[in-house]
């Protein structure tokens, strides 16, 4: 029987801290006390957390928060994902550093880590998506602010491209036939599997040009296969483009150069 090889969830230098029941009645309402504000929160530069099947991804957090008697410390960060099986990325107080901005303000980062290698975790594939990024703050005085979702981030499945044109070179006026594969990681099986059904465009950048431009639209197959045909008319590079979705990012292929007789 084929072992699943699930998305593991890591804090700084914490696994994952609670079982998925014990993690859901962790959670408790947004709540606060006083006038602390929580100004500012920043997941991974604002840009989504791409994972492969292989490598440990680790994304920076900061928090900024305000109060007039200062901020004394941020309890924790937590990434949450909306999955059938709830997942958690944890960074605690101890692995959480607070630099004081001013006198009312301070800015505290974590590092979080997620691991598509490890032997434990809560989620495979439907881990991507949107998630909600929690902290608690508090103040020198009795002033805290908690969130459940201060913000939203997304988790991708990495994705992969390649182009081939072919035959090289070619006679102008004859065809050139220009086949790829669209592929993403497969969190349940650690390999990269084809993504089905999605509108690829195919590009093309005449020699001596400096942009491409699209020259149509092309659906991948049930293996993520992509396979059209054009007329060579002048020496360039092709190249297929995906747009990516809200579980797969963005991705250009390698360019393939024609040379046109």
């Amino acid at each position: 029987m084929r072992t699943t090889t699930r998305l593991a969830l890591l804090g700084t230098s914490v696994a994952l801290i609670a079982t998925a029941a014990g993690a859901t009645a962790a959670q408790a309402e947004d709540g606060g006390a006083g006038d602390i504000t929580l100004d500012k929160v920043v997941v991974n530069g604002g840009k989504p957390v791409v994972v492969g099947t292989t490598k440990v991804v680790s994304f920076k957090v900061s928090v900024t928060a305000s109060d007039d008697s200062g901020i004394a410390e941020t309890r924790y960060i937590r990434g949450t994902g909306a999955t059938p099986n709830f997942a958690s990325a944890w960074a605690d107080d101890g692995d959480i550093s607070c630099v004081k901005v001013s006198d009312t303000t301070s800015t505290c980062t974590a590092t979080l880590s997620f691991d598509p290698q490890a032997a434990t975790g809560f989620v495979g594939n439907s881990a991507a998506g949107t998630w909600n990024l929690g902290t608690l703050v508090t103040a020198h005085d009795t002033d805290y602010i908690h969130r459940d979702a201060a913000t939203t981030f997304k988790v991708q499945r990495f994705s992969r491209l390649t182009t081939n044109a072919a035959p090289e070179p070619v006679k102008k006026g004859r065809t050139i036939t220009v086949t790829g594969s669209l592929t993403r990681a497969n969190w349940d099986t650690s390999k990269y599997m084809g993504y089905t059904k999605q509108p690829v465009k195919l590009q093309f950048k005449k020699k001596g040009a400096s942009t491409y431009s699209t020259v149509k639209t092309v659906t991948s197959s049930s293996t993520g296969g992509l396979k059209t045909t054009v007329t060579a008319a002048t020496d360039g590079y092709w190249r297929y483009s995906f747009a990516g979705t809200s579980t797969t990012p963005a991705v250009n292929s390698t360019s393939d150069f024609v040379d046109v007789q």
